[in-house]
């Protein structure tokens, strides 16, 4: 597949098979297990801001951006990010972060936060949180959470992340 282009659309309803798919490959089952996972779990991903990549009609890869709280200002939770092994370092996965990051901001909000490793997200607009400045409500590494700032005083956000059901 190496020589194959792909192409990086809006998710379709459609395509929630393949996600499931990619995802159990990508992460296997403990992924449900960790913080950002629970955090989603319940809540719908924003349609406007989910994205897949595709080689010749085959979905490939997928992210997806949930609504979140910081204490009571909204912002975003990217993940996951998925990208299928056999396509992966060919710069899909960044591409569908600049897609879905660009499309925030386009749309008015103000902060996506990740957790993820920093040399991969910098490139993308991704910075390391302030430690104690933005928390979650389970076990987070503090060095992988990252931070995108979309609009002017983002970057001030702090307070605990919740679900927006919760409050």
């Amino acid at each position: 597949m190496t020589e194959q282009t792909y192409l990086i659309r809006l998710e379709a309803a459609g395509d929630a098979p393949a996600i499931d798919i990619l995802n159990d490959t990508a992460f296997g089952p403990g992924r449900f297990a960790r913080t950002a996972y629970r955090l989603r779990e319940g809540i719908p991903h924003d349609p406007e801001l989910a994205f897949v990549a595709t080689v010749d009609g085959r979905l490939v890869g997928s992210v997806r951006l949930t609504p979140i709280l910081v204490e009571t200002t909204g912002a975003l939770l990217l993940g996951p990010l998925a990208v299928h092994p056999d396509v992966a370092n060919r710069g899909i996965g960044r591409n569908l972060v600049r897609a879905a990051v660009a499309r925030a901001r386009e749309l008015g909000h103000r902060l996506v936060l990740l957790v993820g490793d920093p040399p991969y997200y910098a490139p993308v607009g991704f910075s390391p949180v302030r430690p104690g400045q933005i928390t979650f409500p389970g076990p987070v590494d503090p060095h992988r959470l990252l931070a995108a700032s979309l609009a002017d005083g983002a970057e001030a956000i702090a307070g605990e992340v919740r679900r927006p059901v919760d409050g």
